[in-house]
């Protein structure tokens, strides 16, 4: 019989923790992959903020759980442009946490698919491609 976990002290996953975890996610990823993304930040957030949910079309704060800003390798000049920022991926913590709840995944999973899609629809990669890639990091 499997040992029955104590839930009474547990907490939910902080921005540190997410932090942590996301790291690992990204650690884990093909090299390939990551170098599409040199210098890549990543940012974890509780929620997107009003502008970007407006961007983005959201109806609640709930429906984004990441966004990927920025540009690839390919699309970036010899030389930086004045100002302009690096790639950045931003994971909120708790539309992730919510997504989490609602399926039978574990957490460092799921956090490893938002940001391998966030990156990969950015440079136009297929849901085939991000499997593998997750499989890869897996």
């Amino acid at each position: 019989m499997p040992q029955e976990l104590d839930w009474t002290q547990r907490q939910a996953p902080t921005l540190a923790d997410f932090q942590t975890l996301a790291d690992a996610a990204y650690t884990a990823l093909p090299e390939e992959f990551r170098a599409l993304c040199e210098g890549l930040i990543i940012h974890i957030e509780d929620f997107p903020d009003a502008e970007t949910l407006d961007d983005m079309e959201c109806e609640t704060e709930f429906d984004l759980l990441g966004l990927f800003r920025g540009r690839g390798l390919a699309q970036r000049e010899a030389t930086a442009q004045t100002g302009e920022f690096p790639n950045m991926v931003w994971l909120y913590r708790r539309p992730i946490l919510d997504y989490w709840a609602e399926h039978e995944e574990a957490l460092g999973d799921i956090v490893t698919h938002v940001l391998v899609h966030e990156i990969g629809h950015h440079f136009g990669f297929s849901d085939e491609d991000m499997e593998a890639i997750e499989a890869a990091a897996g």
